[in-house]
């Protein structure tokens, strides 16, 4: 027999089979000596004399089936729901639960991963410790303007979008500009179809908003400069009109989390012939966002949260 140590599996064993295919030595003595029993001996030789060499490479030890598996049905679902609406694993749970479907939320993120539904870039943001303060419905709620992405007959749109941050509760509307006199009429649009008495809200530093970094420097008397006509028809309704630091974003965080999601299921999904039924479809659209399962409500729904 061989004096060299193997120093794989596979040279292991072929030392021992070798000798007995070559009939250098019986099945039956080997098995004597071998550590591993006569019946390991007799198949690594049948494995041997059927596929050669690559019937002793050692296999998987890896089990084939696993008890505690996600049945197939429910995977299936997943897949299904994740194609159809595009949610994070989270809210697939809270339909899953509708469905009385009990299954943990990094379950389902590990089939979406699987199946490759993922995203391919991601990008790590940093992050950052707030103080929340509680907020009821009407304290505080988000303003801003969307571009509508495609032009209809040549002419740009815009969207006009309400959050509150209470509630998540939306209201959205289409204009065919941004001037003062469509921020005054979306704001009493807003305060009309609101469920609730808004008490605050929050815009960018826009000229549809503010004159603050247009007309202050430019009026007569800097330190008592003439009020935005917005802000005039705050202070009618006894509203509280708060503005965002410059190039930050994030302060309206919200309603431009918000946009984004108008953007990959609302405009990425649909496209539109008429300014009309663009309005159409955006009333409808709105009706199921306040419809839909949130993260930050706990899995209610906007108007689930109004009812609170």
């Amino acid at each position: 027999m061989c004096t060299k140590l193997p120093k794989t599996p596979l040279e292991e064993r072929l030392r021992w089979v070798l000798p007995i295919i070559n009939k250098n030595i019986k099945l039956v003595d080997a098995a004597k000596v071998f550590p591993g029993g006569k019946r390991t001996l007799e198949r690594w030789v049948a494995d041997y004399r059927e596929y050669g060499q690559k019937g002793l490479i050692p296999g998987s030890t890896r089990p084939k089936t696993q008890p505690n598996e996600t049945p197939i049905r429910i995977k299936e679902r997943i897949i299904e729901l994740r194609k159809e609406t595009k949610l994070c694993a989270k809210k697939l749970n809270y339909k899953l639960k509708k469905e009385n479907i009990e299954i943990h939320d990094r379950t389902i993120g590990k089939i979406i991963k699987t199946e490759g539904l993922t995203r391919k870039y991601r990008v790590k943001k940093l992050k950052y410790k707030y103080v929340k303060a509680p907020l009821t419905k009407g304290d505080l709620v988000e303003i801003d303007i969307k571009y509508v992405p495609k032009k209809l007959g040549n002419k740009r749109y815009y969207q006009f979008t309400a959050i509150d941050c209470a509630s998540r509760w939306r209201y959205l509307e289409i204009y065919d500009d941004f001037g003062n006199g469509s921020a005054i009429d979306f704001l009493n649009r807003l305060i009309k179809t609101a469920k609730f008495r808004v008490k605050s809200v929050k815009t960018d530093n826009g000229s549809s908003f503010t004159n603050r970094y247009t007309g202050y420097l430019k009026s007569s008397d800097p330190m008592n400069p003439r009020w935005h006509p917005f802000d005039l028809e705050c202070r009618k309704h006894n509203i509280i009109h708060y503005l965002i630091d410059p190039g930050k974003p994030a302060q309206n965080g919200k309603i431009e989390r918000s946009h984004r999601t108008d953007q990959e299921m609302f405009y990425n999904r649909h496209e539109f012939k008429t300014v009309l039924e663009l309005k159409r479809a955006i009333k409808q659209w709105n009706e199921e966002y306040n419809n839909l399962e949130h993260c930050g409500l706990n899995g209610l729904t906007p108007n689930e949260a109004l009812l609170i």
